[in-house]
């Protein structure tokens, strides 16, 4: 069944928020994360990303929930916090990073 008019156009805004949010959130995965731009450290496909100190997000597919807890109070080993991020930055760190590895959808799945 096709959506209505007024389905499409109240979900075109949430649409172009969404994808704006993962736009943030692939900007600082790749460039201005403070202390470090994740992409330093971490490899994940999606960013052309190949850092060798982290673990490869495409292999470990995070949830965003795991992206934020990793974010708030550092990873395991050498990982800082990142609590210099707004809760807005890190909600679209985390999620673009549980999108662009296949995390997002694992969680979804196991959630059905």
């Amino acid at each position: 069944m096709a959506p209505t008019l007024a389905q499409a156009q109240t979900s075109a805004p949430a649409l172009a928020g969404a994808q704006a949010e993962l736009a943030l959130g692939k900007r600082l995965f790749t460039e201005t994360a403070k202390p470090a731009a994740c992409a330093l450290c971490h490899t994940l496909k999606d960013a052309d990303a190949e850092g060798a100190i982290g673990p490869i997000l495409d292999e470990i597919k995070p949830d965003a929930e795991r992206v934020k807890r990793a974010l708030r109070s550092g990873g395991v080993g050498a990982m800082p916090s990142f609590l210099g991020l707004t809760e807005q930055e890190m909600q679209a760190l985390a999620r673009y990073v549980a999108q662009a590895s296949g995390g997002a959808s694992a969680a979804s799945a196991a959630s059905k």
